[in-house]
């Protein structure tokens, strides 16, 4: 297998990227939660609307054997608009390396916006396997397929200009949403965000995601594995299809724009989803009540 340079510091420049530590320094938390197989997708590196805040906070409490990233890492589309790369994505990328370099086996998916690496599929840099697609095995036997998702959207397939038009218009959602998270942080209230309860009120997004989830489900089942593990249109969900007499396990770890989510797999084979904003509000709700009687 062909090897790219293992150290960021045998590149010049690699997309900005320094051989230095964190900005945020990496927190000791005591006894991280340990799971068996991580998913993140969609993590849009390179914008505003990432949540690099919630994300490393969720890299600094979680641990696994294996981490899947599962497409739009970076995002190359803004990025070839506009550069912003705060010290923040930076650490993101830092934390992950060296989760590589610690033995837990990552496996990078490119997807739709970060494409640009696609080509380098096959090939491992700095511990990190980038792959087209991949196959899982859980704890409990079954196999799953393991792709960004793209591949099934018929708007990407067929009108690759919508895609662009609709990309523009999501980032300005993400610009609004940045806004009423700040006044909602102001006012210390917890995260939500406006682009996703918008998303579900609207019939055709609706129509747009149960439709997608079907076919994703049904082409897995074709291929005789017994689930699949997707990204790329911001929704979280665990739904089970039938294909063909058989249950298909469909699983959509989320986004780190709108919802901020990851799938993980415990040591039993059990999925779950993890909603990284209501895991720090309970947190924080623990630590008040234990403030409070201690007081």
């Amino acid at each position: 297998m062909t090897e790219l340079p293992r150290n960021l510091s045998d590149f010049t420049n690699v997309a900005g990227f320094p051989p230095v530590g964190p900005s945020v320094p990496e927190r000791t938390v005591g006894e991280r939660r340990k799971y068996r197989t991580i998913w993140i997708s969609d993590v849009h590196l390179g914008t505003k609307g990432c949540n690099a805040e919630l994300l490393i906070d969720f890299l600094d409490h979680t641990d696994s054997e294996t981490m899947y990233l599962v497409g739009d890492i970076i995002d190359g589309w803004r990025l070839k608009k506009k550069f912003y790369w705060p010290p923040e994505h930076n650490d993101i990328v830092w934390r992950i390396l060296k989760r590589a370099k610690r033995g837990t086996r990552i496996v990078y998916i490119p997807g739709n916006h970060d494409e640009m690496v696609r080509p380098f599929s096959g090939m491992d840099f700095g511990g990190v396997e980038i792959r087209r697609a991949a196959f899982h095995d859980t704890a409990d036997g079954r196999r799953l397929m393991v792709l960004h998702g793209d591949e099934f959207d018929t708007i990407m397939l067929a009108h690759r200009w919508l895609a662009f038009v609709g990309d523009a218009l999501y980032h300005m959602m993400m610009k609004l949403n940045g806004w009423v998270a700040s006044v909602r942080k102001l006012f210390g209230l917890p995260y939500w965000s406006i682009s996703k309860a918008a998303k579900h009120k609207v019939k055709n997004a609706v129509e747009f995601i149960s439709k997608y989830e079907e076919v994703v489900a049904r082409v897995a089942g074709e291929r005789g594995v017994d689930g699949v593990v997707c990204g790329h249109i911001h929704t979280a969900e665990i739904r089970d299809f039938e294909h063909e007499g058989r249950q298909i396990a469909y699983y959509n770890d989320g986004d780190w724009v709108e919802g901020c989510n990851a799938l993980v797999e415990h040591f039993d084979g059990t999925m779950e989803l993890l909603h990284w904003p209501e895991e720090v509000a309970a947190r924080e709700a623990r630590l008040a009540a234990k403030n409070l009687a201690a007081a």
